[in-house]
């Protein structure tokens, strides 16, 4: 009868012999994760010591194919961020800009951590508490560190160089409790007064504000739409003849480092090209704002530089800052109209209605990001309670 053959991953018996200098040398024969069988062999001062040495070295032997990326449990953690990144421009899965995205979060939020470590040494405890004393400072950039984490192990367990990923197991990150900000009706007011006066302030040198800033935010009101995508809307977007008039949105702007602030032809996500109807006030900004364009090409975009470029989100952001600082109004943001114009929605027309306005794949997104829960209960509970009770005795 044959003797078994001995399966992968283990090792038969261990000899054990003395040399001439006195020390002892343990070696067995190991079958490798390709099916064949080598020696190994370590040498220790005494007999117990040498086997000892043995059985260590034996169990931490890699079981997987080193591939072609010639990297294994021992390489690295900066290695298979190289590594990775490099895979991730060969896919071309992602765009470019979350492709910089992510390559940013690696960099000076993981990198720094694990710039020390193989591979081999990154656990499930190591990462738990990398993310755990991330999420004290911020939950936010926990988050984001824990992506781009899963992504580098998942690769390096698909290229079979670490046999499992640690991320799979550390502890769920507990979102801190916080309601969603939105604009009062005051504040909103007080918001349009501001814009207002900065726009109509006597200017003795350079050009005078065209109107754009007090339109983009009618247009943020109006539609929801973020800042980008409200910035690559262009002419041949609006539909301000039908019965009900209306925009596309259907791109964004992007400003990446080393290029032009451009539009790109698709928004954030596939769910977020859509047609919003426009309201009254937001049709009227429209309209005052098509009176001073120059240009009238379809692929025109409707808010622009005096030349016609693409405004870049941050100067909206920073330009916005500005004049609400001297106006006295604190915390606006082009998201916090978002979140106004969700819960506005929300409150009147529901959950899923305001959810396909602001583009979101899942309803629950917008319930927790966006909404802020209105905490009066409908007052025909009333009713219904003295119809039960009032005439009881």
């Amino acid at each position: 009868m044959a003797r078994p053959r001995t399966p992968i991953g283990t090792f038969g018996i261990i000899t054990i012999r003395r040399t001439d200098a006195g020390r002892y040398v343990a070696r067995t024969r190991y079958r490798d994760w390709d099916g064949k069988g080598r020696h190994v062999q370590v040498t220790g001062a005494t007999r117990p010591g040498a086997e000892r040495a043995l059985k260590k070295k034996l169990s931490e032997r890699d079981l997987f194919h080193p591939g072609f990326s010639g990297m294994s449990a021992d390489s690295s953690f900066p290695a298979l961020v190289s590594y990775w990144l490099e895979d991730m421009h060969l896919e071309d899965r992602l765009s470019p800009t979350t492709r910089l995205l992510y390559e940013r979060n690696m960099r000076t939020l993981v990198l720094p951590f694990f710039k020390e470590v193989t591979l081999r040494e990154i656990g499930v405890a190591r990462c738990d508490y990398f993310l755990k004393q991330l999420a004290k400072k911020s939950y936010n950039r926990a988050c984001q560190a824990r992506v781009v984490l899963r992504l580098a192990l998942s690769l390096a367990v698909r290229h079979e160089i670490i046999p499992r990923n640690p991320m799979d197991h550390v502890s769920r990150l507990r979102r801190p409790a916080r309601t969603p900000d939105v604009f009062t009706w005051d504040e909103l007011k007080a918001i349009r007064t501001g814009i207002s006066a900065w726009e109509q302030r006597p200017i003795k040198a350079g050009p005078k504000p065209d109107g754009q800033l007090g339109q983009i935010v009618e247009v943020m009101l109006g539609t929801s739409a973020r800042i980008g995508e409200l910035l690559a809307i262009r002419l041949g977007d609006l539909d301000l003849d039908a019965p009900i008039p209306s925009v596309r949105i259907s791109g964004t702007i992007v400003s990446r480092k080393g290029e032009p602030t451009h539009r790109q032809d698709h928004p954030k996500t596939a769910r977020s090209v859509r047609r919003v109807a426009l309201p009254g006030f937001t049709l009227r900004a429209i309209q005052a704002r098509l009176k001073k364009i120059r240009f009238t090409h379809p692929d025109a975009l409707l808010f622009a530089t005096r030349v016609g470029t693409p405004h870049t989100t941050n100067n909206v952001r920073r330009q916005l800052r500005d004049v609400m600082d001297k106006a006295g109004v604190a915390d606006v943001t082009p998201h916090r109209f978002r979140r106004t114009a969700a819960t506005a929605i929300n409150e009147i027309g529901g959950l899923q209605l305001a959810s396909e306005l602001l583009g979101h794949s899942d309803p629950s997104i917008t319930r927790e990001h966006y909404i802020r829960r209105n905490e009066t209960v409908n007052p025909i509970t009333a009713e219904f309670l003295e119809q039960a009770f009032g005439k009881v005795g």
